[in-house]
């Protein structure tokens, strides 16, 4: 990032200019939830690793799933509540990269992550008397494993293109947080081919594996159908429930924002479809396991007895 390439040293987040008396009450709100998901990712967490019955690949890649929802908040939030509270501090132009960087590594790993969980799901519904030899542990670590590289590498091109741009002003993203499309707007270069490859990111790791969603829980529900019990269609049922509530969720904001056409003010649009996607998916995703889940909340109720015995 020599000066022949960039003049730029720092940008200024323009976030959310409102009234100073708003912006005080909002940073003081998404504090709170700032606060309820890194407890509520933490006690996921804390539940899988300490209650043995929960060491299961389902639960194996929910606890990578709420690791990623913590690094998700942790990369935007707080510099957002920076900003809300001092809109003139601006953010150095290695620290907006970085955020850039880290901020594609985790949606891309959730992508992949949501994938490699609904494939669990399959294989226990549609062949349970093989789930223990498919799913074993080597390769949960195997898929795991994957989706993080992926999801790493796939960020790391977009970095290397960013950085190739010059950036001699302006230093204004219009965003709350250094969003890859917000800051390609501010080069001073032909920024063609870096659209083209968020484009093609997008579509590559949000419609495919949705798509592979779909195909999975489609085989999913004929196989619930034929189901003979009551019981048993209903425990297929809530064991997918959860997944599909986060699938949903995440798959649907992001699709509309990169890859779904723009209409009215696109940009106002995308950027408060990124705070719900930033700050309110990952407290609701512990929300939805842990609500939604009976396996969860026994573990819940059995630590929560353990604690008022010692």
């Amino acid at each position: 990032m020599g000066e022949n390439q960039t003049s730029v040293t720092e940008f200024f987040l323009v976030g959310f200019p409102l009234d100073p008396r708003i912006q005080m009450l909002l940073c003081r709100l998404f504090s709170l939830f700032y606060a309820f998901t890194l407890l509520g990712n933490g006690v996921i967490l804390g539940l899988i690793s300490l209650d043995p019955r929960l060491h299961t690949p389902m639960y194996f890649f929910l606890s990578h799933l709420a690791t990623v929802d913590m690094a998700y908040a942790c990369n935007t939030v707080p510099q957002m509540l920076v900003n809300l509270l001092n809109p003139a501090k601006p953010i150095s132009f290695a620290g907006c990269v970085t955020q850039t960087f880290l901020f594609l590594t985790f949606a891309h790993t959730e992508c992949l992550l949501l994938v490699a969980m609904s494939y669990d799901r399959y294989v226990a519904i549609c062949h349970p008397l093989r789930y223990s030899a498919i799913m074993s542990w080597r390769v949960c670590i195997t898929l795991s494993v994957i989706s993080w590289l992926l999801g790493v590498l796939l960020a790391l091109v977009h970095l290397v293109l960013l950085l190739l741009l010059p950036f001699c002003g302006p230093q204004i993203v219009n965003h709350f947080f250094c969003e890859i499309v917000a800051v390609l707007k501010l080069a001073c270069a032909d920024t063609h081919i870096n659209e083209i490859v968020v484009l093609a990111g997008a579509v590559s790791v949000l419609v495919g594996p949705f798509s592979t969603i779909v195909m999975s829980y489609f085989r999913i529900l004929r196989a619930i159908l034929r189901i003979q019990s009551r019981e048993g269609r209903q425990k297929a049922f809530s064991t997918c429930s959860s997944h599909l509530c986060v699938v949903g969720l995440f798959y649907g904001t992001a699709i509309i924002m990169y890859v779904g056409p723009p209409y009215g003010n696109p940009e106002e649009q995308k950027k408060y479809l990124l705070l719900f996607h930033s700050l309110f998916n990952p407290i609701l995703n512990p929300l939805i396991y842990s609500l939604r889940n009976k396996e969860v909340k026994a573990a819940l109720k059995r630590m929560l007895a353990k604690e008022r015995t010692l």
